[in-house]
C-alpha cells in the first residue's frame, strides 16, 4: 500500500476551513480531523468561550492554527461579520461547513410558537443560506472551494417529534443542490446526512430511545462521533473533486430501513 499516495487525496495543507457549530459534537470532530489533515480551522459557535476551548484543544493536539470566532448563524448580520473577520485574518475560505443546528422540544404542533419556528428555520436553513451565498460568491470569483452542509435523517425520514427541524433540514438538502448549480463550476456543494450519533446530545436519550435506535438502524447502533470524519474529509478534499450536489448519508442505513 502506498500510504503517501493515499493520504495525498485527503491532504488539506494550506486550506482554510470554516466550521459553524464547531465547538462540540460532530462539528468538533470535523474540526479536529481537518486540522490533522493540515488545514487552518476557523471554529465558530454561539459562545466565544466554547470556541476558544475547542481551538485550544485542537491546537495542542495537532499544532495547527485555529481561529475561534463566536457567531449566531440565525443572525444574518453576524454571518456577514463572521465572513469578513475570517477574510481579514486569513484572506480566504476554501471550505465552508454549515454544521450549526438546533431542534428544540415542543409539546404539540399547535403549541409550536412562531418564535420557535423562526428560530429553527433561521439556524438550520436561513443561516446556511446566507453564509453559503456570501462565501460562495467569493469562492466563485476567486480560486473556488467546497461548501458542505450538514443535514439530518429527519429531512428524509421525518418523525412526528421534530417537524420544524425536519422541514428545515429538507430545505437544506434542496439548497445543497441549488447551490451546486448556482456556483458551478468553481464551487462544489455537497451535503452530509448524519443519523443518530453518540455526542453530548445523546446523554439525554432515554432507554426507550436507545432501544428504538438499535431496532431501526441496520448496523444496530448509534454512530461514534469520529465516524463522521471520513465523509467530511472526502467532501472537503480533492478526493471528491468530481462530486457536487451529492447528499451523502452517514446513518448506519437508518433512512433505508425507515422507508
Amino acid at each position: 500500500m502506498d500510504e503517501k499516495a493515499t493520504a495525498a487525496h485527503f491532504d488539506l495543507t494550506g486550506k482554510v476551513i470554516l466550521v459553524t457549530g464547531g465547538s462540540r459534537g460532530l462539528g468538533f470532530e470535523m474540526c479536529r480531523a481537518f486540522a490533522q489533515a493540515g488545514a487552518t480551522v476557523v471554529i465558530s459557535s454561539r459562545k466565544q468561550e466554547a470556541c476558544d476551548r475547542a481551538a485550544e484543544i485542537i491546537n495542542k493536539e495537532t499544532g495547527a492554527k485555529c481561529l475561534a470566532i463566536a457567531c449566531h448563524v440565525g443572525d444574518w448580520d453576524a454571518c456577514d461579520a463572521l465572513v469578513l473577520k475570517v477574510y481579514e485574518e486569513l484572506d480566504r475560505i476554501d471550505v465552508l461547513v454549515n454544521n450549526a443546528g438546533m431542534s428544540p422540544l415542543y409539546e404539540s404542533l399547535p403549541k409550536v410558537s412562531r418564535e420557535l419556528w423562526d428560530k429553527v428555520i433561521s439556524v438550520n436553513l436561513a443561516g446556511p443560506f446566507r453564509l453559503s451565498a456570501v462565501v460562495g460568491e467569493r469562492m466563485a470569483q476567486g480560486e473556488g472551494g467546497s461548501i458542505i452542509n450538514v443535514s439530518s435523517t429527519a429531512a428524509m425520514a421525518p418523525t412526528a417529534h421534530e417537524v420544524p427541524y425536519g422541514a428545515a433540514k429538507a430545505g437544506l438538502n434542496n439548497l445543497t443542490q441549488s447551490l451546486a448549480r448556482t456556483y458551478a463550476p468553481k464551487v462544489r456543494c455537497n451535503c452530509i446526512v448524519p443519523g443518530p450519533f453518540l455526542t453530548d446530545i445523546s446523554d439525554a436519550w432515554t432507554e426507550q430511545v436507545k432501544q428504538a435506535i438499535t431496532a431501526m438502524v441496520p448496523l444496530g447502533r448509534a454512530g461514534q462521533p469520529d465516524e463522521i470524519v471520513g465523509a467530511a474529509l472526502f467532501l472537503a478534499s480533492d478526493a471528491s473533486r468530481y462530486a457536487t450536489g451529492t447528499v451523502l448519508r452517514v446513518d448506519g442505513g437508518m433512512v433505508y430501513s425507515s422507508g
